[in-house]
């Protein structure tokens, strides 16, 4: 029997009315709270650290501390990443607005040659800055210490097979290195290199092949025999290049 001033009809449509009016507050809150994700999300996307991630400077580039060698794009890092990411180089890059320079934590006459100068010769074949210039730079200014030819002659027989992989290495930028390197050497050490040019002699003939490097190989042989003297241009393999 239904109650006086309370037919079912507007009970029915009270309870509907109520279900309706917590689904629609519950609907709000889900909306409220995706907002507020949205308006984190975007603020952390667009705050300066995500930007520089995102969007690296250039002189990032240029910094040794930005770069990783064991990163996603190094399979294993060389010796020489390995060794100049831990601070095992003396030295440090300094950038300037021409040119960039080394900065030596002591005199470098003061450096043992080795390992230091083996550790640079390995350096040649790196393929990416900073390691390319500080090991370049770094073998030149070591040997023009007072006393490198001491130093740098006995340690010939390990140089040697170092620089022949740079001389043999598939990228142009490399074997570049490895000229200007041997040349250098060859002033330091003269005729003591003699005995050592067959090792990376032969290795030259391949890329005479390619006209671009046919001037400065030429030239670092005439180097080599202006500083090794007659010996160093009799050897063999010289003559068997044709030059």
């Amino acid at each position: 029997m239904q109650k006086p001033g309370c037919p079912a009809s507007v009970e029915l449509r009270g309870r509907v009315t109520g279900n309706c009016d917590q689904r629609t507050s519950a609907a709000a809150q889900i909306k409220q709270r995706t907002a507020i994700q949205r308006s984190k999300s975007t603020s952390s996307t667009s705050s300066p650290e995500s930007v520089r991630k995102l969007h690296p400077r250039p002189s990032d580039k240029l910094n040794p501390k930005t770069i990783n060698p064991f990163g996603e794009q190094s399979r294993a890092p060389s010796a020489f990443a390995a060794i100049y990411s831990k601070g095992g180089i003396p030295c440090r890059l300094v950038h300037g607005s021409v040119k960039h320079r080394l900065q030596w934590e002591c005199p470098p006459e003061n450096l043992p040659f080795d390992p230091l100068l083996i550790t640079l010769a390995e350096g040649l074949r790196e393929t990416k800055h900073p390691y390319t210039f500080v090991s370049k730079e770094g073998f030149r200014e070591l040997l023009l210490v007072k006393g490198a030819p001491e130093k740098a002659i006995p340690l010939l027989p390990r140089l040697i097979p170092i620089l022949k992989a740079a001389l043999v290495h598939s990228d142009d930028g490399v074997f570049e290195r490895g000229l200007s390197a041997l040349v250098q050497l060859s002033i330091v050490v003269g005729p003591s290199l003699n005995d050592h040019l067959k090792h990376v002699l032969t290795g030259l003939s391949k890329r005479l092949m390619d006209k671009k490097f046919k001037e400065p190989i030429t030239s670092t042989l005439q180097k080599l025999e202006q500083h090794g003297g007659s010996f160093s241009i009799s050897c063999g393999p010289l003559w068997e290049m044709g030059l």
